[in-house]
């Protein structure tokens, strides 16, 4: 592990204060790690980055504009090598960090990969899915790891995490090259990014890792949704809303009529 992630983030002194942090985290818990992989591996990773265009899965709509991919075949090696040690080895200092035993990450598109976006990418402020039902795991942690170099704050795309009553942005996280970002996700915890202006050749990159522990009693299915902002128009926020409800609605239908198959997808 020590030749992919900064070894700082691997001293014992380090998970402690982190631990503190992460506990102490608001709106959700969480924890900012600049410089989380080692200089070389971030590097590599933002050289050989899957152009957007190679990616598979294409997302838009009125709620979100972005790609990603989760196939690493496909990818550099470097990526194989730091999905290895962030959904095996890290698991256990993720555990220490957030106080959750058992942690792991599906083998799937709701394990790990990578997202992209171009100039007007956007993701709408949104609450994860909670549970894979191919795996019956429950969705408790995202890991972002952002990897564009020299991101200007003009650029946009900041992380925001709102109050769970979707009235006040407490916080935005920059995408910063080499910033990682662990959080608590749940029905607390909307968050997104606005729509971006970005020149010709820049895009947003992300390498994304999501810890599920076993479901336990009591824990029930719940849909990803898309939250619309305050100051969005009353048209937007009205076919958020409308569209949102029918998709849960039937979802949950389909869920609790045995259909469990259901293609779940991230939307960070």
């Amino acid at each position: 592990m020590k030749h992919i992630i900064n070894e700082k983030y691997l001293n014992p002194d380090v998970i402690a204060q982190l631990k503190a942090e992460y506990d102490n985290g608001f709106p959700c818990k969480h924890i900012i790690l600049d410089n989380f992989l080692r200089p070389e591996i971030a590097k590599q990773i933002n050289d050989n980055f899957p152009s957007i265009d190679t990616l598979n899965v294409r997302r838009k709509s009125m709620n979100e504009q972005k790609s990603e991919d989760y196939h690493f075949d496909r990818f550099h090696p470097v990526f194989q090598d730091v999905k290895d040690v962030v959904t095996g080895e890290l698991c256990d200092i993720v555990g220490q960090i957030t106080s959750l035993e058992g942690l792991f990450v599906t083998t799937d598109n709701t394990g790990a990969g990578v997202h992209q976006g171009s100039n007007g990418s956007h993701v709408d402020i949104h609450i994860d899915y909670n549970m894979s039902t191919k795996f019956n795991a429950w969705r408790r942690l995202n890991l972002l790891v952002y990897l564009s170099e020299d991101w200007k704050d003009e650029y946009g795309g900041a992380l925001e995490l709102w109050d769970k009553d979707m009235k006040v942005c407490e916080k935005k996280i920059m995408p910063y090259f080499n910033r990682a970002v662990i959080f608590y996700t749940d029905e607390n915890a909307p968050h997104g990014y606005r729509k971006m202006s970005l020149p010709e050749g820049i895009t947003r990159k992300s390498f994304y890792t999501y810890y599920y522990t076993a479901v336990e009693e009591g824990v029930q299915y719940r849909d990803s949704t898309f939250l619309a902002r305050p100051d969005e128009s009353f048209s937007k926020r009205f076919l958020t809303k409308m569209k949102e409800t029918i998709k849960v609605n039937v979802k949950s239908f389909l869920f609790k009529m045995g259909i469990k198959s259901l293609d779940f997808q991230d939307k960070n």
